[in-house]
């Protein structure tokens, strides 16, 4: 019976980094982590959507570039996004509130206000 390793995402990411990163080569890399399948490193980096990415390239693909300025647009939809996230706070609130209440005058006046499940309209 074969024994096979399962590998984690980060380290398979630590490993492409690694290869594109250094002056090694795909069978220097498999063969310090004792990684077997000749084709692991090409699959994972295809997995990152690497596949094409020349050796040279020494880039960290976790972040986007930094000082790239932002279009009007981009800037636009930002403070679209945050108005909408801030909307939704408030909603969120006024909601809590209203179940508070609601809540409050059960208890307190005893009245049923939710309606009960099943109940016909």
């Amino acid at each position: 019976m074969k024994k096979v390793n399962v590998f984690t995402d980060e380290f398979k990411w630590k490993v492409v980094q690694e290869y594109l990163n250094s002056n090694l080569t795909q069978v220097e890399i498999l063969n310090k982590y004792s990684i077997r399948g000749s084709s692991s490193i090409s699959n994972w980096m295809r997995k990152f959507g690497l596949k094409n990415a020349p050796k040279s390239r020494c880039l960290n693909y976790n972040s986007m570039p930094k000082g790239k300025k932002k279009t009007p647009e981009e800037r636009a939809l930002e403070a679209k996004i945050k108005e909408l996230e801030k909307a939704l706070d408030y909603e969120k609130l006024r909601s809590l509130a209203l179940d508070t209440m609601i809540d409050v005058a059960e208890r307190n006046l005893k009245i049923s206000i939710r309606k009960k499940p099943g109940t016909k309209q």
